[in-house]
């Protein structure tokens, strides 16, 4: 049987995929498809709104918890400064989309979709690095009280936010990923949150890989 993901994993799968989706969404455009230039962006911004979410607690709880306990802090610091390269990385996408919007033909999605795949490689950079370097350090924490009530501290600002979050992650999402995350959030918590509050996720966003 496969390792259950820790929810950041489950987290990088849903960008990593995220990104994906939106490159190859790019690169099939059709001239003078200003709709799917529309929902593209939509999608996009979602996904730039859940990832800094995700860096933004970072930055503010966990890396701070951790040199505090004394961790290494030459890799805490290459966290924050790959988190710095990685925003700036979404946000030369997110012009480069919102450039689209503005002139809907294939030459411009192409070239958009060279942008956001230069974006993938500083943001799969980081990830992969987080995983390998901050993970062993994460589960060893795990039955720490003091990490356990910081951790409490990276949960989206309201419930409505952390439905849209996990319909997030379990759109398009494997087995491994669905079933790591209703082993960490149980099942009719993460069914009940989906189908009643995530209706921005699923109006909006959804569509637009379905």
């Amino acid at each position: 049987m496969a390792e259950q993901l820790s929810m950041n994993q489950i987290i990088h799968a849903a960008v990593r995929r995220d990104v994906t989706r939106t490159e190859q969404a790019l690169r099939a455009l059709d001239d003078g498809d200003s709709g799917r230039a529309r929902e593209i962006k939509v999608a996009w911004r979602n996904l730039v709104r859940e990832l800094t979410h995700h860096h933004e607690a970072e930055d503010a709880n966990i890396w701070p918890f951790l040199e505090q306990r004394g961790f290494d802090p030459a890799l805490l610091a290459e966290m924050e400064s790959e988190h710095a390269a990685m925003k700036q990385a979404l946000g030369s996408a997110s012009t480069a989309i919102d450039e689209v919007v503005k002139a809907p033909t294939s030459a411009q999605a192409g070239s958009a979709a060279d942008v956001v795949a230069d974006c993938a490689r500083v943001v799969n950079a980081h990830l992969e690095h987080e995983e390998r370097d901050l993970e062993p350090i994460a589960a060893g924490l795990e039955d720490d009280p003091e990490w356990k009530a910081m951790v409490k501290k990276l949960r989206p600002a309201s419930i409505v936010d952390a439905a849209n979050a996990l319909a997030w992650m379990q759109d398009g999402a494997g087995e491994r990923e669905r079933s790591s995350l209703r082993q960490t959030i149980p099942g009719p918590v993460v069914t009940l949150l989906t189908l009643l509050l995530a209706r921005r996720y699923r109006r909006e966003v959804a569509p637009v890989w379905s």
